[in-house]
């Protein structure tokens, strides 16, 4: 009876070997397991005695895997399915149905198992409530003693990126008010922003974008300023680390500024006024990652007014988040919102800078 169990476990032990992908290093190392995926340079290969490894794609003399594998060949762009066995640098693809492929490793772009092949092309295709990531930054302030004051600072930002397309949404909100003993209490901050950007890319450098942003500003009496707009970009800089995209384009702009006075002597009664605007617009959006936990982010926008030339707004926004975890880190922003011709009481300039904790709404893309 022993015997028995001692053969039925080798049998299982050899059948278990027999049924895993394996991989024989150059250097005559061997091991089973399972492929997971390749970017053409770096094999990830899940073991169960060595867990999740990676290796240099060179170092590789011998592959197979008993499961179908997702296979992409750089030279033609196709992407092949099958189980794979390597002879001589060459990776036999071995499809459920039809002749084998056989490709050069050098030539192989990309391996993915199952599971990867379903989140690669999830991400490539995401559905409009899918592939989104997003974060909120919260700030708040308050004295006391020989001051007392309150100031909150919410922001929100949610990025789906697909293969072609580019879906931003943003939203943020500064309020703070002086409660000093012996002063009357005022608001000394109540500004409100959102808004959302779509891109297309119609060319790997050129991609067309329709864009929707929201003003109101208490402080500057204004009511809610209304921007449409679209044009043309360019991807001038995109790869992993950095990303500099131009825009131009045009733009409508209402505006509505409620009744106000303005400070005298003598005080003056400053009326209600509404602004249909038609304008251009040019700007940049960049971004740059600071080593392994720190993001540097920048925009900066000019509309330039062709119903009163001469005239024009301008926003420029730039901060930095600094990872301290996976779901938590610090950020600063500042922001500065122009406008060259505002009505008589109120100042040209909005500046706003915020700092505060960062959290991660969704789990950052693998």
């Amino acid at each position: 009876m022993l015997r028995m169990a001692q053969a039925l476990a080798v049998v299982f032990a050899f059948s278990a070997l027999i049924m895993a992908d394996q991989v024989t290093l150059k250097n005559g190392d061997h091991l089973t397991g399972t492929v997971v995926k390749s970017d053409g340079k770096t094999l990830s290969f899940k073991t169960d005695a060595l867990g999740s490894v990676d290796i240099d794609w060179s170092a590789i003399e011998k592959l197979s895997s008993d499961s179908p594998v997702f296979v992409d060949q750089a030279s033609t762009k196709k992407t092949y399915n099958g189980k794979l066995s390597s002879v001589d640098g060459t990776l036999e693809v071995q499809p459920a149905t039809g002749a084998t492929i056989s490709i050069s490793q050098s030539d192989v772009a990309a391996l993915r198992s199952a599971d990867e092949q379903k989140a690669f092309e999830l991400s490539q295709h995401p559905g409009l409530w899918q592939g989104w990531t997003a974060a909120a930054n919260v700030g708040f302030a308050l004295t006391g003693g020989n001051s007392q004051t309150e100031n909150l600072a919410i922001s929100f930002n949610a990025l789906r990126v697909g293969m072609h397309d580019k879906l931003k949404l943003y939203a943020n909100t500064v309020y703070a008010t002086d409660n000093n003993p012996g002063v009357t209490q005022s608001v000394t901050a109540n500004s409100d922003q959102g808004g959302a950007r779509y891109d297309h890319d119609v060319s790997p450098s050129i991609f067309g974008f329709a864009a929707a942003d929201f003003q109101a500003d208490a402080l500057q009496d204004l009511n809610l300023r209304s921007i449409l707009g679209g044009g043309l970009g360019w991807h001038a800089i995109k790869n992993s680390n950095t990303t500099l995209d131009l825009l131009a384009g045009v733009n409508y702009t209402h505006e509505s500024y409620s009744a106000s006075t303005e400070a005298g002597p003598p005080i003056v009664a400053v009326p209600a006024q509404s602004n249909n605007l038609i304008g251009l617009t040019f700007g940049d959006d960049f971004s740059h990652k600071l080593g392994k936990s720190t993001v540097l982010t920048q925009n900066f926008y000019f509309y330039p007014d062709l119903t009163n030339t001469g005239e024009y707004r301008g926003t420029f926004n730039a901060g930095t988040v600094t990872k301290i975890s996976k779901r938590f880190g610090w950020q600063n922003s500042f922001g500065d919102i122009y406008v060259s011709d505002p009505p008589a009481g109120t100042k040209k300039n909005d500046v706003v800078f915020t700092t505060g904790l960062n959290i991660a709404l969704t789990a950052p893309p693998k």
